[in-house]
């Protein structure tokens, strides 16, 4: 999905549309706090800050090669969201075995990309695509396509699904025109990407954001509420919106120029609230398996890297959100390298009830 130029958006053509994989949300019914449930289900898909995001593109089979236009297009729109000033890290690498993001450009599947750490949960292989651009890229309508399926990669649902959009549907013909050229799309597809409402409470309360990246333009005809939209088409303005970047920055801020040093059997209290993270490098005196594991009542995800030629390669990871016990990482730590463990917290029955230790 992408937006054109106002300019063009009177022509009142249907567009190729964005359409996510279906996946299984994980079940957080056993959860009975409502701001607790709140908090998980907001910053489930959400990378830790600092993540280095390796991308790789497709040369092989053919249908999935974009060549160097459409290629180029995609790492344009990875410096959009890095230069905003957020703390996430893109690099591209030479193969997919490297790469957290696998990118194809099979027209004939259209444009679709996994959410956040769904590239990582459901897309495991290095065989396999987390991400697929369908058209041309180098249009208006194609490098806001290339900024939307990256929105995705960051975490980003389609804001045209937030319940606090009010869009009341003339569901019949969405299902008539999605179905129709240029989609196909059949009745259980339309519903997954447009008639579904995400959960309210990943949203966190955020109102409607008609201009944001993350947002389908659509043509006149599919929406009886808000009134405005009956007979005139809904075209967000193209680019980021301002809240497309307060929103990335509040999720993924600068990183601090240092961190701390997380030293053996030296309890660290973590003092940080609700989406916040905090980072500690390891210098491990002797070469042995290492556990690194917070403590209190706390829902934290967290992940260990090694750094390597001053990159951060993925070590291991732990996701203890919603249940009653605490993140644990054990790993062979190597004396004579650096790691750096980071800490998001989702809930805390306490601001500052927690600490992490490496032991």
């Amino acid at each position: 999905m992408a937006k054109p130029k106002k300019s063009t958006a009177t022509k009142n053509v249907p567009n190729h549309y964005c359409s996510l994989p279906e996946v299984q949300g994980r079940d957080l019914s056993h959860i009975a706090d409502r701001y607790r449930l709140r908090l998980i289900a907001k910053l489930d898909r959400m990378w830790v800050n600092g993540t280095q995001l390796t991308y790789y593109f497709f040369k092989q089979p053919a249908q999935w090669r974009g060549g160097s236009e459409q290629e180029q297009a995609v790492r344009d729109a990875f410096a959009i969201w890095k230069n905003i000033g957020i703390g996430l890290i893109f690099r591209e690498v030479d193969s997919p075995e490297e790469a957290t993001i696998r990118i194809g450009f099979d027209h004939a599947e259209g444009s679709w990309s996994y959410v956040g750490r769904d590239c990582i949960d459901y897309a495991s292989s290095p065989s396999e695509r987390t991400t697929n651009f369908g058209w041309d890229l180098t249009t208006e309508y194609g490098k806001d396509t290339a900024l939307h399926e990256l929105g995705h990669v960051l975490g980003f649902p389609h804001e045209h699904q937030n319940p606090r959009a009010g869009i009341v549907w003339d569901e019949e013909k969405v299902y008539e025109s999605l179905g129709g050229y240029p989609n196909y799309w059949s009745r259980e597809q339309t519903h997954w990407n447009i008639i579904r409402k995400i959960p309210a409470s990943t949203v966190d309360g955020s109102e409607w954001d008609k201009d944001s990246i993350m947002h389908y333009q659509f043509e006149a005809g599919l929406i009886l509420n808000p009134p405005e939209y009956q007979n005139a088409p809904l075209i967000p303005s193209p680019g980021l919106s301002q809240t497309d970047i307060q929103t990335i920055q509040t999720l993924y801020p600068p990183l601090a120029p240092s961190i701390p040093t997380l030293f053996e059997y030296e309890s660290q209290r973590i003092t940080i609230g609700p989406g916040e993270q905090v980072d500690f490098v390891i210098k491990p005196t002797l070469s042995r398996k290492y556990t690194i594991q917070t403590f209190g009542r706390m829902d934290t995800v967290m992940v260990l890297f090694e750094l390597r030629d001053g990159f951060e390669e993925y070590i291991d990871g732990d996701d203890d959100s919603g249940f009653d016990f605490n993140s644990k990482i054990k790993a062979h730590l190597h004396r004579g390298r650096e790691y750096i463990v980071r800490t998001r917290l989702y809930f805390s029955s306490s601001q500052g009830s927690g600490s992490i230790m490496l032991y």
